[in-house]
């Protein structure tokens, strides 16, 4: 089916398309943190670091630029084939488990979710192998693979169990399961952000509450009830045995709720650096930020699922496929993996101003703009960054701030308010 408008015929998986980044902009502009964060104040990345550190970052981001676009292709093209029945054994492997309505579609999850896998690891160990030659990564590759078949694994338990509430939805609401299907992705949301950190994380890392007494735990106490945030735990974890990365998170809802800092980051940063990476995370706390992701997400779903809907009817169709059969879920996950594309490129605009919010929450806690900018140099030369990127790829990837925006802000700042506390 089609709408017409003036004379000629527009698909509706295009207005659907086009409605869905309308109100995905929406979101960004009602979710977007209030009051405004401190403007960036127009700096050099030549004033901040030296020409070899400018130079090295942009030759890495623009290798792995470049493999994250091989990715995307390769990822596309695996599903475009599959959701128009190719190749027929594919095809036919699907259908062979068919009639078991309740095994059929996580047997399909899983499997598709691995053979995707599989199909992008000889970009993804092109990816890995250039973090070790510019010394970001310290895994060698088996180690690495090891992580890789672990995560391959997880990754088809959990979309195993996507498949099965997918056809559960469309077996039971037809061509309404979109509106349960909305629901129920912002509760998987919700339950994924509560477990992950005690279920999925550890499986990959080991994460060691700081010890009472610390003084690192007491700085970030001190820190959280000055800014009167409720940070549950405070958790070292050991990510110097894969990479060389700075690093800092807040990640959990609820009794999960944590702060996560680096063993790199305790170990090689000064005490008034650590103080502005836990400063930005409780900022990150105060404003309820990990909410506020649900809340885009819970606007975005509705749409983003109709898009889903309309764009793998007319591909079950012309290859034969019932809606309701695992057969049908490549067309599926290929709806998916579009939206969740243009859908993600708008969300990092939102991304940008939380966490420049929280860059600003950082600088009025600690009132120490140079400790700041440090901490700016220091994550952007051990993450091998691009101080400045290209506005474009910054406007369409960049989820923070670039590292110029980040320091300029602090300059602002520390013009605006020239006296650092002592503390």
């Amino acid at each position: 089916m089609a709408m017409r408008l003036g004379g000629r015929s527009i698909p509706r998986v295009a207005v659907t398309a086009v409605a869905m980044v309308l109100v995905a902009e929406a979101g960004v502009w009602l979710l977007r943190p209030r009051p405004a964060p401190i403007p960036a104040a127009p700096v050099s990345a030549g004033d901040y670091f030296t020409q070899q550190q400018i130079d090295r970052g942009r030759d890495y981001s623009d290798g792995q630029l470049w493999l994250y676009g091989a990715a995307l292709v390769v990822e596309g093209t695996v599903l475009t084939s599959l959701a128009l029945g190719r190749p027929r054994w594919a095809r036919r492997a699907l259908r062979r488990v068919e009639p078991r309505k309740v095994v059929g579609p996580l047997v399909a999850g899983g499997a598709l979710s691995l053979t995707l896998a599989v199909t992008g690891l000889p970009v993804a160990i092109a990816s890995h192998e250039r973090a070790v030659d510019f010394g970001l990564s310290t895994q060698d590759l088996g180690s690495w693979l090891g992580d890789v078949a672990k995560s391959a694994l997880v990754g088809a338990v959990l979309a195993g169990v996507g498949g099965g509430i997918l056809f559960a939805l469309v077996r039971r609401f037809r061509t309404r399961w979109w509106i349960p299907g909305a629901v129920a992705v912002v509760a998987i949301g919700a339950v994924t952000s509560w477990l992950a950190p005690v279920v999925i994380a550890p499986l990959f890392n080991k994460f060691t509450p700081l010890p009472a007494g610390s003084q690192t735990r007491s700085e970030v106490l001190a820190l959280a009830r000055r800014a009167g945030v409720d940070v549950g735990g405070v958790y070292r974890v050991d990510a110097s045995r894969r990479v060389t990365a700075l690093n800092a998170y807040v990640d959990g809802i609820g009794s999960s709720k944590r702060v996560v800092l680096y063993d790199n980051l305790i170990n090689d940063s000064d005490r008034a650096e650590l103080r502005s990476v836990v400063a930005h995370e409780l900022g990150h706390v105060k404003h309820d930020d990990i909410l506020r992701g649900l809340a885009f997400v819970a606007l975005i779903a509705p749409l983003g699922i109709v898009f889903v809907l309309q764009l793998a009817d007319p591909l079950l169709r012309r290859a034969g496929i019932a809606p309701g059969s695992p057969a049908a879920l490549p067309a599926y996950a290929l709806g998916l993996f579009l939206a969740s594309f243009v859908l993600g490129t708008v969300g990092n605009q939102l991304s940008r101003r939380v966490e420049a919010s929280a860059d600003t929450f950082a600088l009025e806690l600690t009132h120490d703009p140079r400790a700041f900018i440090q901490l700016q140099r220091q994550l952007t030369i051990s993450n091998v960054g691009d101080p400045s990127p290209p506005g474009v790829l910054q406007f369409l990837l960049g989820t923070h701030p670039s590292a110029d925006q980040r320091i300029g802000a602090a300059v602002d700042f520390k013009s605006l308010s020239p006296k650092p506390s002592a503390g």
